[in-house]
């Protein structure tokens, strides 16, 4: 279980950096049930990736590790470009600037689909955990649903910290995520 554990947490690091760049960019909407529902999102797509790796099997393993990498960068390099832009666009109507709202629809879909996409190929390790599979995808899914509530509301702090430029800040650290799957793929074997 200590394994598993651990598996969890390390699947769950990207989700927890979304939505701690969801919280500080969008301070007022960071409730608790926002918060809630971001980690709804992120610990289901979470919890259902490993099943869908698994019950691809091994026999696709290689395809999803062929293109994983290249479907999460784009989708986070798109969504964190988004963010960026529409943080560094200035108001020509001398109000003040908008605060950001909680990702939501399509796009919460496609952010928890993106800080996923790793957990369909570790799903394919599942069998050698010694427990069953429908517990470990449960457990990583509570496991990312935790921290990505909570990294919705350590980020509403640190917005307030941060202010204005939460949104520029959140992009990049999409994009940078993004990044780091390309880079870990490609250059260190995933």
């Amino acid at each position: 279980m200590f394994t598993l554990i651990l598996l969890a947490l390390a699947l769950s690091m990207d989700a927890f950096a979304a939505a701690l760049s969801q919280g500080a960019a969008a301070r007022s909407q960071a409730t608790p049930g926002g918060a809630l529902r971001i980690g709804l999102a992120f610990g289901a797509a979470q919890g259902i990736m490993p099943l869908l790796g698994w019950s691809i099997g091994l026999a696709f393993a290689s395809v999803i590790r062929d293109v994983d990498h290249w479907v999460a960068f784009a989708l986070l390099a798109f969504i964190g470009g988004r963010m960026i832009r529409e943080g560094l666009v200035s108001r020509d109507d001398g109000a003040s600037p908008r605060q950001s709202s909680l990702v939501a629809g399509w796009s919460l879909f496609v952010l928890a689909i993106a800080t996923s996409i790793d957990a369909a190929a570790a799903g394919v390790t599942l069998n050698m955990l010694d427990q069953p599979v429908l517990t470990s995808c449960a457990v990583i899914g509570g496991v990312t649903l935790a921290m990505a509530t909570a990294g919705v509301r350590i980020g509403r702090m640190a917005g307030a910290i941060v202010g204005r430029r939460a949104e520029v800040l959140g992009g990049v650290v999409l994009v940078a995520i993004g990044i780091k799957i390309l880079v870990g793929h490609l250059y260190f074997g995933g």
